[in-house]
């Protein structure tokens, strides 16, 4: 089995800075990329930024020049700058993971991430 747990979310200041963290743990082979997803209330699902091992980050529009993704072996961050209150979501990481056998897509619970004055 694999496990996904993200940290890192809280109340934060707009224009402030938060990094989340998603470590991977369990049967892990190899892991093709990582994923983080936003969602706010009454919203659809946002993917917010990827990276695939061996290539560039990706960034939605959106949080262009303030979000940075990186990965460091199973973990995977999302340094989070000069945020703004529609950035309030629940971020959720996905990664695909290989246990040796098979690919699989696997998600953590998410965390809460609040920019409020």
């Amino acid at each position: 089995q694999v496990h996904l747990v993200e940290s890192g979310g809280g109340l934060v200041q707009p224009g402030g800075s938060l990094r989340l963290s998603c470590a991977a743990s369990g049967s892990i082979f190899s892991i093709a990329g990582m994923r983080w997803y936003r969602q706010a209330p009454g919203k659809q699902r946002e993917l917010v930024a990827y990276i695939i091992s061996g290539g560039s980050p990706n960034y939605a529009d959106s949080v262009k020049g303030r979000f940075a993704i990186s990965r460091d072996k199973n973990t995977a961050y999302l340094q989070m700058n000069s945020l703004k209150p529609e950035d309030t979501a629940v971020y959720c990481c996905s990664a695909r993971i290989s246990n040796g056998v098979q690919w699989d897509d696997y998600w953590g619970q998410g965390t809460q991430v609040t920019v409020s004055s």
